[in-house]
């Protein structure tokens, strides 16, 4: 039986999805966000622009060499090879055009994207720990993912054809004109009949395209936090279970998506069925104008290619309102991201840690409540000095506040009230970065990385060289079961260390702090997952790695309280009692109990 300690900094569980929680308004100019990336490239956007105009105009070329076919060329056998070739070079043109346009703005939307995802992932990288607390990483991976994917297709596909669509249109209107003045009258007059329903549906598009998302990404929380805990999972024959949560939550979204998709499919029949009635119409007025000899058949071919064009790229614009109303619904969220500002940040000129760093801790008269958990202190006027060099074990019955020593020292959280220091020196007016790297941390659950153990213990001291981190695998006594690796130190360990047993992967942990070298050490129940044997082995590295440097130890092992320099004993956030293993025991206190429970003999 071992001490326990508190995990308040832990997330909260994963909330119910709700079917139909409402969903903020998100306006179509969330997506200006965009423009700064955009302008990034201004090479490629430029380039892109000029084919655009190049391949639209060979667009509206097309109707004109159509007409002289029909005209001329029909007509008079000796133009025929001149027509012929003219519509030959204005294809050509067309097909040069339309490539270059692809290439340009396809790698534009590729670039873009890869900016918008570096933003994104460098600025919650940086974000404190509060904000992890409130969002679920299942969530903020479907932001980073799913959300720039559908901006990757508003860059290279839907802002082109929007803006194709949006050309043609206007050119075709203004060759409408000159080409029959009284026709183009007749086809303007459908005009805002099909604005109308674009404006409407697209308002309803909007709100369930960006629920639809929601619950996108709702099931792939799910699926993250399930498949990350994929032991206890099984452990506890519960695969039915889950797989009955994520088919519930993919049938809500596909729920969702049908109605989004319903009201895209309403709104793009009724804007087709607008378009092709205006055409019919001037159709039948044309044709009326022909036989009576008001106008030639090549003009009429040539009007009713352009009001093809014009009523195509109306109905294109459509579907682009559509899609753009879902990627506005994504640039939202993600901006809301890139808006979200951490708690914790460096002051505008911080203080230098002292050098040398002797390590003197302080914490004086700290009150602290977790964000999530306003209510339940975590601190209460919590005042210790640890001097450097000086070992402290900390202990305590879970929920006590030993992990939140930790957490307010290296300043994932700010206190409310009072003032941790390190040589004297507040760690509210230091870089948090500058602090963090004067600490090495050994946690209960070491993170492993899906890399090469030589990478995972480098990460430590990331310009450490293999010499060196052979020789601190060496120290945490990982070094014999590396090299038996078929790889050696080039294996890769997995997923979270999946390929290493509990123990192998704590001395993974313990080799990367023994290489980071720093002067203050957090040891988070450092051995908790070693056997007997390798206990032993590592907790003969560890007092080596604890010479001359100040160490905190959350402990329940009986080896490193009985070697503390001073065992502080916690309750409910505050110091109850403190001194030496036997002294502890004669109070017949917190400790004496705690110990009986662990030590009894």
């Amino acid at each position: 039986m071992a001490f326990s300690h508190d995990r308040r900094g832990g997330a909260p569980g994963t909330p119910p999805i709700a079917p139909d929680a409402p969903s903020p308004k998100v306006p179509l100019g969330s997506l200006r966000t965009l423009w700064p990336f955009v302008m990034r490239q201004k090479g490629l956007f430029f380039a892109w622009l000029l084919a655009l105009v190049a391949s639209s105009g060979a667009t509206l070329a097309l109707p004109v060499a159509v007409r002289h076919i029909i005209d001329r060329g029909f007509s008079s056998g000796s133009n025929i090879d001149a027509t012929f070739a003219m519509v030959l070079l204005v294809a050509l043109a067309l097909a040069l055009a339309t490539a270059a346009r692809f290439f340009f703005v396809s790698l534009l939307g590729e670039r873009v994207v890869a900016d918008l995802r570096n933003r994104l992932y460098g600025h919650l990288v940086g974000l404190d720990q509060a904000f992890f607390e409130r969002n679920r990483s299942g969530e903020l991976v479907s932001r980073l993912s799913a959300d720039t994917e559908l901006l990757r297709s508003v860059i290279g596909t839907t802002m082109s054809v929007a803006l194709r669509s949006t050309v043609t249109v206007l050119g075709s209107v203004v060759m409408l004109l000159v080409t029959s003045p009284k026709l183009a009258v007749w086809a303007l007059v459908g005009i805002p009949l099909l604005v109308l329903p674009l404006v409407l549906g697209g308002r309803r598009l909007q709100k369930i395209s960006r629920q639809s998302q929601d619950r996108v990404a709702d099931a792939n929380a799910l699926a993250a936090e399930s498949l990350g805990a994929i032991r206890t999972v099984q452990a506890h024959a519960r695969e039915a279970y889950e797989r009955g949560r994520f088919t519930d939550a993919v049938a809500l979204s596909v729920a969702t998506a049908r109605k989004r998709i319903g009201v895209q499919s309403l709104v793009t029949a009724v804007a087709i069925s607008l378009i092709f009635g205006a055409i019919i119409l001037v159709l039948w007025s044309g044709a009326h104008d022909v036989i009576r000899g008001d106008m030639t058949a090549g003009t009429l071919g040539q009007f009713v290619l352009y009001a093809l064009l014009g009523a195509g790229s109306v109905g294109a614009l459509a579907e682009v309102w559509n899609e753009l109303q879902r990627a506005a619904g994504g640039m939202g969220r993600i901006g809301e991201l890139l808006d979200e500002r951490g708690g914790i940040a460096a002051p505008a000129h911080p203080d230098p840690l002292p050098r040398p760093l002797r390590g003197e801790l302080r914490f004086d008269d700290v009150s602290f409540h977790y964000p999530t958990r306003p209510d339940a202190p975590a601190l209460q006027a919590f005042s210790l000095r640890v001097a450097p060099g000086e070992t402290v074990a900390l202990v305590g019955p879970s929920g006590a506040g030993k992990s939140t020593v930790f957490s307010v020292l290296l300043r994932f959280h700010d206190p409310q009230a009072g003032r941790v220091s390190v040589d004297g020196v507040d760690v509210r007016r230091l870089d948090p970065a500058e602090l963090r790297e004067a600490i090495a941390l050994v946690p209960q659950q070491p993170a492993i990385f899906a890399a090469s153990a030589r990478e995972n213990i480098r990460y430590g001291r990331l310009e450490a060289n293999d010499a060196e981190i052979e020789a601190a695998a060496r120290s945490a006594e990982a070094h014999e079961f590396l090299s038996a690796l078929p790889a050696g130190y080039d294996e890769q360990l997995g997923e979270r260390g999946a390929r290493l047993s509990g123990g192998q992967q704590q001395r993974i942990a313990i080799a990367r702090a023994l290489l980071k070298d720093a002067p203050i050490l957090l040891l988070d129940e450092a051995t908790s997952a070693l056997d007997a044997q390798s206990e032993r082995a590592v907790q003969t590295a560890l007092e080596h790695l604890m010479e001359g440097r100040t160490t905190l130890v959350i402990a329940h092992r009986l080896a490193t309280i009985l070697k503390a320099d001073r065992i502080v004993v916690m309750d409910q956030g505050r110091i109850v009692a403190q001194g030496t293993h036997a002294e502890l025991l004669a109070q017949d206190g917190l400790y004496a109990q705690l110990a009986r429970l662990q030590f009894i003999d």
